[in-house]
C-alpha cells in the first residue's frame, strides 16, 4: 500500500475514532431549543429575546427585564443542564428588576440530561461568546454598569469570560455556590456567597476561595441554614445580591 494512502485510512480511522468525542463535547442544541419551546410561553416577567454568538452564529434564548429608569443591569447565569428561567434563577431575574436592576438572563451551553459537571469545560469558550453577547446586548440598550451574576457551574462558566478581559462595562461579579478555589485572575469586586449547608466541595473551598479576593471592594458571605440552591432562603439570596450590586455598580 503506497504511504499516502495509507496515511490517508489512518487519518479516517482517526476521525471515526475522536468525532464521536469530539461531538460529545459540544453543546446540546436540541435540548436548547426544547428548553426554549417549554420556557417562553410561560413566561410572564419580561420578554424574551434571542442573541446570537459568533461560534456558527447560533441563537440563544435571554429573558429582557427592564427596570425603568435605571442604567445599571445584571447578567444572569444559570447552573448546570437548566435554562433562564429556573427555580431560584427565575427569582433572582424578577427580583433584581424590583430592586432597580434590569436583567438579562441567558440561556448557557448544556449537554445532555445525564452528563455530570466534569464534562462540561469544552463548552465554557461558547459559554464567554454568549456572557459577550449579553454585554454587547445591554450596551447597545445603554446600561453603563453592568454586573455578572451566576449560580454554581454558570460561575464556572462566568470565569471563563471574566479571567480575560471583560467589557469595562462590567464592573463586578455575584458568584453564587462556586466550587473553584481561585478569583486571583478577577480584578473586579466579587461577591463570593454559599450556603452553610451548601455541596462539600463549595464549603471544602471556601477558606481558599476567599483568600484568593483580589479586590479590596470583594467579600465572602454565607447565608445560614440554606442548601446549594438557597431553599427557603432565596429572599435572604436576593437582599446579599442587590446590597452588593448597589454597592458596586456605581
Amino acid at each position: 500500500m503506497k504511504k499516502s494512502r495509507y496515511l490517508s485510512l489512518l487519518a479516517g480511522v482517526w476521525v471515526l475514532l475522536v468525532g464521536p468525542l469530539a461531538d460529545a463535547a459540544t453543546a446540546d442544541y436540541v435540548r436548547e431549543k426544547k428548553w426554549a419551546d417549554e420556557v417562553v410561553p410561560g413566561v410572564v416577567v419580561g420578554d424574551p429575546v434571542y442573541l446570537l454568538t459568533p461560534r456558527g452564529h447560533r441563537k440563544f434564548l435571554a429573558l429582557f427585564t427592564p427596570a425603568a429608569g435605571s442604567d445599571r443591569a445584571a447578567i444572569v447565569v444559570h447552573g448546570m443542564g437548566i435554562h433562564p428561567d429556573w427555580g431560584m434563577v427565575g427569582t433572582l431575574r424578577t427580583e433584581l428588576a424590583d430592586r432597580g436592576f434590569t436583567t438579562l438572563s441567558i440561556q448557557m451551553p448544556v449537554l445532555a440530561a445525564d452528563a455530570r459537571g466534569e464534562a462540561y469545560p469544552p463548552t465554557f469558550p461558547e459559554a464567554a461568546e454568549r456572557i459577550a453577547e449579553a454585554v454587547a446586548f445591554l450596551k447597545a440598550k445603554g446600561y453603563a454598569h453592568i454586573a455578572v451574576v451566576s449560580h454554581s457551574l454558570g460561575s464556572r462558566m462566568s470565569l471563563e469570560y471574566l479571567k480575560g478581559t471583560p467589557d469595562p462595562a462590567v464592573r463586578s461579579w455575584a458568584s453564587l455556590g462556586a466550587s473553584y478555589t481561585d478569583y486571583g485572575e478577577v480584578k473586579l469586586p466579587v461577591l463570593d456567597l454559599y450556603g452553610d449547608n451548601d455541596l462539600p466541595a463549595v464549603l471544602a473551598s471556601a477558606k481558599t476561595r476567599k483568600g484568593s479576593l483580589a479586590n479590596p471592594a470583594s467579600r465572602q458571605a454565607a447565608i445560614s441554614r440554606t442548601d446549594h440552591f438557597f431553599t427557603g432562603h432565596e429572599g435572604a439570596m436576593v437582599d446579599a445580591v442587590a446590597d452588593f450590586l448597589g454597592a458596586s455598580l456605581k
